[in-house]
């Protein structure tokens, strides 16, 4: 709570966690945050490849008010969101050396109405080379880009969900800037999180999966293997074949023995 700030403070805080949420009540001064997620050792690193990048996603609740959040990277500070912004994901990216925080400045008001800042933030290191995420800062050209074989044999062993199913809708937000794809599970082969439950016909899941509108998703017939990613509780699409071509694909690389990891095809 700013109401146990000085006027003109700065609080430091350090965020480590993976993923979590804050709430800044009365925001007063400002609150310095430094980005310092654990970070597990990745391939890259132990390959001795190049350095992976850090990745960070900020997402304000729908009543942020009170504060102003700039990215500080290097002493140069760049706003990400204005007081009142939209309730849309940010996301940017950085190496391991360099120095990142967030400062939230409190905006000043004449009135004491009750004001809260408050946001969910994601913190990933080296996510993969096909991030499902709407920020045009990740992945821009290769956001709608259909997916290659090894792409796809990849995101079946690595996604948040796999499952097989029809297009029952597709809607656009504008405001968002996101597409909305109603899909009819005939087979859940993994999902990390009850994403898709019984509510469409007798023994059909059914979900939504969010892709940036840029992709200019349009329904279709036939069956799809939808694979993806979890964004702030949200499945976000990163490929999604038809499905005969997934069985074409995955069953060429079973008998060359390139197929990552095994998968039920039938």
């Amino acid at each position: 709570s700013g109401l146990s700030q000085e006027a003109g403070s700065v609080e430091q805080l350090s965020l480590h966690c993976a993923e979590g949420s804050l709430e800044w009540l009365y925001p007063t001064g400002a609150l310095r945050l430094r980005l310092a997620p654990r970070l597990p050792p990745t391939s890259a690193a132990i390959k001795g490849g190049s350095p992976p990048h850090v990745t960070a996603c900020i997402k304000p609740t729908g009543t942020f008010r009170g504060a102003q959040l700039y990215l500080e990277r290097e002493g140069v500070l760049e706003l990400l969101l204005p007081e009142a912004p939209r309730p849309r994901a940010r996301c940017f990216s950085w190496l391991p050396q360099e120095k990142v925080a967030l400062f939230l400045q409190a905006t000043p008001h004449p009135d004491i109405s009750r004001r809260i800042a408050a946001f969910r933030y994601e913190l990933r290191g080296d996510w993969l080379a096909r991030p499902a995420l709407p920020a045009a800062s990740l992945s821009a050209e290769g956001a709608c880009r259909p997916c290659n074989d090894t792409e796809i044999l990849m995101a079946i062993c690595t996604s948040d969900f796999v499952i097989r199913g029809s297009i029952r809708s597709v809607s656009n937000d504008a405001e968002l800037q996101e597409s909305i794809i109603g899909v009819s599970a005939t087979r859940i082969h993994r999902q990390k999180f009850p994403l898709f439950q019984a509510g469409g016909r007798p023994g059909r899941p059914v979900g939504s999966i969010r892709t940036p509108l840029r992709c200019g998703v349009k329904p279709g017939p036939g069956t799809f293997l939808f694979t993806g990613w979890l964004h702030f509780g949200e499945a976000w699409l990163s490929c999604a074949p038809r499905y005969r071509d997934f069985q074409r694909i995955y069953e060429g690389a079973q008998r060359a023995r390139q197929n990552p990891c095994e998968f039920p095809v039938d």
